[in-house]
């Protein structure tokens, strides 16, 4: 279904809708904010739509002046797009501040292997963090390569690399 836009003032694609007073302005997010909702609602969680919302329209008002009368919903998408690129990064940026507070790997701890075998315990001690999340997303987690790659957030070759090297030392350290 599509609205019809408010147009504010006469003329053309260059005309600002600079001069609106927050009662128009009331308008157009009355009008505006189902489509924005609904742009917002197909790319970010359900609990963050309503907050993004009303950054983006927040962001409207403040930068009004950019915008263009009878072009109000495609400038509302694009602050709207921002808004969502915003969102991600700092979502992002959460879970990786985050995984710092977890543990370094998702293998048993050296403790549980000690009991079946006192050398690999030793050798798995001895491996580095990283080495043993490679080789427990692959051999304890079941994971191929690109699905190993995407959980570290590195390339595929790149896991397969430190795969290899670990099982190497692990290997080596056994012996």
């Amino acid at each position: 279904m599509t609205m019809p836009l408010v147009v504010l003032e006469e003329g053309s694609y260059g005309t600002s809708i600079a001069t609106v007073s927050p009662e128009e302005f009331t308008t157009i997010y009355r009008q505006f904010l189902n489509p924005v909702t609904k742009y917002l609602a197909r790319r970010v969680n359900p609990s963050d739509v309503e907050e993004l919302a009303s950054r983006v329209f927040e962001i409207a008002w403040q930068k009004r002046a950019q915008a263009s009368a009878g072009f109000e919903l495609p400038w509302l998408y694009r602050i709207a797009g921002y808004v969502v690129s915003n969102h991600r990064r700092s979502e992002a940026a959460k879970a990786s501040f985050l995984a710092l507070f977890r543990p370094n790997d998702a293998a048993p701890s050296a403790e549980d292997i000690a009991i079946v075998d006192l050398s690999l315990s030793q050798a798995w001690a001895k491996l580095a963090p990283a080495e043993r999340q490679a080789i427990s997303l692959s051999s304890f987690e079941g994971l191929d390569n690109p699905s190993a790659a995407r959980v570290l957030d590195i390339s595929t070759n790149a896991f397969a690399l430190r795969l290899s090297k670990a099982k190497s030392k692990l290997k080596k350290l056994i012996s």
